[in-house]
C-alpha cells in the first residue's frame, strides 16, 4: 500500500518520507514501489517499508537516486542482505535485470541497537546482514527470500515478509532513553522549516551542541549541520515536483540567501540543478 504524509511547515503532499528522498525519473516504467508503515508497535525502532519490484530490459540499468534521510536501513533482495549506515552524499543504486527488495527505513534510534556501536563507524558503508550479532539476519534472509521468491507482487508476500522482518526487530524494544531523545530531535529538525541554526536546536533540547554533536556522530553518524542541510533539500526537492514551483520563492522559504546558493547546495548534493530536476516533472 502507499502512504501519505504531511509536508514540513504544513503543506499538504501525497509523497512520504521514501517518495520525498527519492530522486525518481517520472519516465523510467521498469519498477514499481509498495509502501507501508510499521506496526505501532514498533514506531520507536522503525519508520516504514519499501518494496520495489523491477523488471529492466536486457543490457539496460534503471539507477535509483536517493537523498537518504539521517537513518540506517535494512534492505533484502534476492541477491544481496544488508545493513546500511547513513548515506551522507546521494545513494545511487543501480537496478538490472528482474528482482525484488524489502527495505525497511528505520528510526535514528535503531542504529546503534543493531550494531551494538557508535554510528558514525557505518557511514557511507553497509554490511551483510548476517553479521550483526544483535538479530539473527541469516535467518531473516532465508525468510523473507522464501516469502517474496515465488511472487515477489504478491501483497501477500510482501506482508509475510514485513511480518518476519517485525518480529525480528521487536526483540530489541524497549528503545533506550538515549535513543528516544535522538528520535525526538531527528523528528523536530525534519518538521519543523523554519528551523536553520544549530543552536537553536540546541535551545529547543536544553543541551549544548557539544553534547548534541556527540549524541548524533553515535546515533547516526553524522552532525547537526548536515541535519539540517539535509532537510532543506529534501524539502527543495518535493517542491520542484509540482508545476508552479518557482526556484527564487523556494529559495527564500528554505532559508538560502539567495537563488545561487540554493542551487548550488542542490546541484552539489544531487547532480542537477533546481531547473534540470523540475523538467523532468513538467
Amino acid at each position: 500500500m502507499t502512504t501519505s504524509a504531511g509536508a514540513p511547515g504544513g503543506r499538504s503532499s501525497t509523497r512520504d518520507d521514501i517518495e520525498r528522498a527519492h530522486l525518481v525519473d517520472p519516465t523510467d516504467r521498469t519498477w514499481s514501489i509498495s509502501r507501508a508503515s510499521v506496526s505501532p508497535a514498533l514506531a520507536d525502532l522503525a519508520r516504514r517499508f519499501w518494496i520495489p519490484v523491477w523488471d529492466v530490459p536486457e543490457g539496460h540499468d534503471s539507477e535509483q537516486h536517493v537523498l537518504q534521510y539521517p537513518v540506517c536501513l535494512i534492505v533484502v533482495s534476492d541477491t544481496y542482505a544488508r545493513f546500511y549506515g547513513v548515506v551522507a552524499g546521494l545513494s545511487r543504486t543501480a537496478l538490472s535485470g528482474r528482482g525484488w527488495a524489502v527495505g525497511l527505513m528505520l528510526q535514528p534510534a535503531a542504529g546503534h541497537l543493531l550494531t551494538g556501536a557508535p554510528v558514525r563507524e557505518m557511514t557511507d558503508r553497509f554490511v551483510d546482514l548476517s553479521t550483526l550479532t544483535t538479530v539473527d539476519g541469516a535467518g531473516l534472509t532465508a525468510g523473507i527470500r522464501d516469502a517474496m521468491t515465488p511472487d515477489p507482487s504478491s501483497p501477500a508476500a510482501q506482508a509475510e515478509a514485513r511480518e518476519l522482518v517485525e518480529a525480528t526487530l521487536a526483540r530489541l524494544l524497549p528503545v533506550d532513553e538515549e535513543g528516544l531523545l535522538v528520535n525526538a530531535i531527528i523528528e523536530d529538525v525534519e518538521t519543523s522549516p523554519e528551523l536553520l541554526r544549530v543552536d537553536d536546536l540546541c535551545a529547543r533540547f536544553d543541551i549544548s551542541e557539544r553534547t548534541l554533536q556527540r549524541l548524533l556522530h553515535k546515533r547516526i553518524g553524522l552532525g547537526p549541520k548536515w541535519l539540517i542541510r539535509r532537510r532543506r533539500l529534501q524539502e527543495a526537492a518535493d517542491r520542484l515536483r509540482d508545476s508552479d514551483a518557482e526556484l527564487a520563492s523556494i529559495a527564500a522559504e528554505l532559508g538560502y540567501a539567495d537563488q545561487a546558493h540554493f542551487t548550488r547546495d542542490f546541484r552539489l548534493a544531487t547532480g542537477l540543478t533546481p531547473g534540470e530536476f523540475a523538467a523532468r516533472f513538467r
